[in-house]
């Protein structure tokens, strides 16, 4: 299973970053949810720290807008993820160029869909 950060984090049940971390949770993948405003999503507290660390991190998907991911770059990069998922309407050229200088694979997908296709 792929452990996941979900960037964009929520405990608004009509977000999509809200669906992620349940439906990742489902398919039994380990989820860090990772936002702006505490709460609470999944069972699980959201993460507001910028410096908080997390290990052994397979996939980051995004649930940010490109407006607001320049003051994220520094913590996604220090995930040292494998890949980054750029949900719809989150891709950023900026970043994707900066995940490819550091060997960071990029997709531009969505994933729910992926869930629900096996793909993920």
């Amino acid at each position: 299973m792929k452990k996941t950060v979900v960037l964009g984090a929520t405990d608004n049940p009509s977000r999509y970053a809200y669906l992620a971390v349940n439906r990742l949770q489902k398919h039994g993948h380990e989820v860090v949810p990772v936002g702006i405003r505490k709460g609470e999503v999944g069972g699980m507290p959201i993460i507001t720290d910028k410096n908080a660390e997390v290990k052994d991190v397979d996939t980051v998907t995004l649930y940010v807008g490109p407006q607001n991911q320049p003051s994220w770059y520094d913590y996604i990069l220090s995930l040292k993820p494998k890949r980054i998922i750029f949900n719809p309407g989150t891709e950023n050229r900026e970043l994707e160029q900066m995940a490819a200088d550091a060997n960071i694979e990029t997709l531009h997908h969505c994933t729910l869909v992926m869930l629900a296709s096996d793909t993920y």
